[in-house]
Order: C-alpha cells, then structure tokens, then sequence
C-alpha cells in the first residue's frame, strides 16, 4: 500500500476516535495534564468498563499514554497539537457548515 494510502487510513483511524462525543470530552479533560481513571468516570459520568473502552481506543490511536502507579492508571494525552485539530472545528465553521447542509436539504 503506498505511503499516502496508510497515512489517510491512519488520519482516518484518528478522526474516527475523535468522532465520538465521550471520547472527545475525555480528551478535553486531559487537556489540563494528565487524570487517574477515577478523576475521568465522574467527570464523563457513564460506567468504569464504557470508560475503560473509550480509553483502549484512544490508546490505540496513539492519542493518549497511560502510567500505572500502583493499582491506578494515569491517562495523558500523548501529543498536544491534537488540541489544534480539534479547536479547528470553531463554533464559525459549525454554524457555516450548518447553513450548509441547511441549504442542501431545503
């Protein structure tokens, strides 16, 4: 598979595990440093084991590392320019985009 093709599939990989709204609030608690799994469960509020889940996949996307200290897991986010990519998506490109699909449908 050529170079451009893994690097979409991977941008795709990741835009993917941003795409879900639990998953994005977990990245956006971490933006302040890194959280034990028991700061991330209330904060997000749904159960330890959909926590859990949402945490493999940002892993495996590479978006976040975990540090284990005793029987507690520390999530951080890896790289600090996911940040960028997400406040791109402003609340001018939502609404543009809106009026968009708006127009499409009407």
């Amino acid at each position: 598979m050529p170079l451009d093709k893994k690097a979409m599939k991977f941008k795709a990989k990741i835009f993917k595990a941003l795409a879900d709204p639990v998953r994005l609030e977990i990245i956006e608690f971490l933006r302040n440093g890194e959280k034990c799994v028991c700061e991330i469960i209330p904060y997000v509020g749904i159960a330890q084991p959909l926590v859990s889940r949402h945490l493999k996949i940002l892993k495996s996307t590479g978006l976040v590392k975990v540090r284990k200290e005793g029987n507690r897991r520390y999530y951080s986010v890896t790289d600090p320019r996911i940040f960028r990519v997400i406040d791109a998506v402003t609340p001018d490109l939502t609404l543009s985009l809106s009026k968009i699909i708006i127009e499409h449908i009407a």
